[in-house]
């Protein structure tokens, strides 16, 4: 390559080797004086332009720090309490070491409703379980915190409220204290705002935020996912599969199933000790809301959804379900979510067959507040204790 092709190469074209070795540039006719070739940045037409004088940032004088503070360290309106400003990775930020509110100060992060209620909700910590959230009981007419008698419900020889509280898992002992003081903790139905009641965790009934406190560590609840062909039994004379095929009862206690689901019936069925529970559970005026998953013969005709709302005859009475809703629909088949409080043997199997259209598969997904969620077939699982205490709540325990 010449002399003049190394000139023009693109690893030459820089202002620092084009300033010693480009003679062109010297000729006027190709780019100017010699002072004009050697100021030029890359060889280009245009002049070299020497950077401004780094200006100083401006500080607010009504938010400089203590004396011996530097200048350019962004200061907080903590100065002004006497706190030093921690420095953050978004101090770099234009505004960052604005007061809040004030003109061209940094909006803070709007913060979400679970973020305000995380760790003050009752079991607000557990890994396990399904988050539901807090219950609220349906209002009755109370009296005036101040006319409850606190020294009713305290026990001397008991253990203080907001220890109980702490060791049943609800948070730590300074959030029970803050819960207690708030007027959201009932023992035996009483509202409690006193940091010193003592009770016997035996026999108190402790609520809060409605929610029911399981305080015996014996009580058990579980989830099984029953898959279809199995009974819905603990033990069968024929030799079927049952429940007790898939329980693996580490803790000695005779457990209940809450309710049946037949044999070609798949879904949530509630495994417990707890007698009053199950009976509640089963009984009709407790009314306890039951989700299924009904599969069909397609197409569905408009109007049978409005008919098994209002009601349809059966050989036992009128039946209805609570809600019903479309879910799905493929060539063929149909896909329908009902909800109904019936406890009635093969209930929604006989209402599909009295419209017209039998069931293909059953599946039941939710019983009161109890979902399966992605809880795999066959399998059998703990529930929470804030599950337990929805559980608990929606019978009015």
């Amino acid at each position: 390559m010449t002399q003049a092709g190394r000139q023009g190469s693109p690893r030459n074209s820089s202002g620092r080797n084009s300033a010693g070795q480009n003679k062109a540039g010297r000729n006027p006719a190709q780019g100017g004086s010699r002072a004009g070739g050697a100021g030029y940045k890359g060889g280009g037409d245009r002049p070299f332009k020497h950077p401004k004088p780094r200006e100083e940032a401006f500080i607010d004088p009504d938010l400089q720090g203590p004396a011996g503070e530097p200048a350019d360290r962004p200061v907080s309106g903590d100065w002004k309490q006497g706190k030093p400003a921690a420095r953050k990775p978004g101090s770099r930020k234009p505004g960052a070491g604005k007061v809040p509110g004030t003109p061209g100060a940094l909006k803070p992060k709007p913060r979400s409703a679970a973020a305000k209620t995380f760790g003050t909700r009752a079991f607000g910590g557990e890994r396990f379980g399904q988050n539901l959230g807090a219950v609220r009981k349906p209002s009755r007419k109370r009296g005036p915190r101040g006319d409850v008698p606190q020294s009713e419900m305290h026990d001397a020889d008991g253990i203080r409220l907001q220890k109980v509280m702490a060791s049943a898992g609800v948070a730590s002992r300074r959030v029970c204290e803050e819960m207690i003081s708030e007027g959201r903790v009932e023992v035996d139905g009483k509202v409690v705002t006193e940091l010193g009641v003592r009770v016997d965790p035996k026999t108190a009934v402790i609520h809060v935020d409605g929610l029911r406190i399981q305080l015996d560590e014996n009580m058990v609840y579980m989830v099984f996912n029953k898959p279809k062909g199995v009974v819905s039994t603990m033990e069968d004379p024929d030799g079927r599969p049952c429940i007790s095929d898939f329980v693996r009862n580490s803790h000695g206690e005779r457990l209940f199933h809450v309710g049946r689901l037949d044999v070609a019936t798949e879904g949530l069925l509630l495994l417990t000790n707890d007698g009053e529970l199950a009976n509640r559970l089963t009984h009709p005026s407790y009314e306890v809301p039951k989700t299924y998953l009904v599969q069909v013969r397609g197409p569905f005709p408009q109007g049978i959804g409005a008919q098994l709302k209002s009601g349809v005859e059966l050989e036992d009475g009128f039946a209805s379900v609570d809600s019903f809703k479309l879910v799905d629909s493929t060539p063929g088949h149909v896909l329908i979510e009902v909800v109904l409080h019936s406890g009635k043997n093969r209930i929604v199997r006989r209402l599909f067959d009295a419209v017209g259209f039998p069931v293909l598969r059953l599946v039941r997904v939710k019983v009161g507040p109890i979902g399966l969620g992605d809880q795999r077939q066959g399998s059998i699982r703990n529930l929470g204790k804030q599950e337990v205490g929805h559980l608990l709540a929606s019978v009015g325990l």
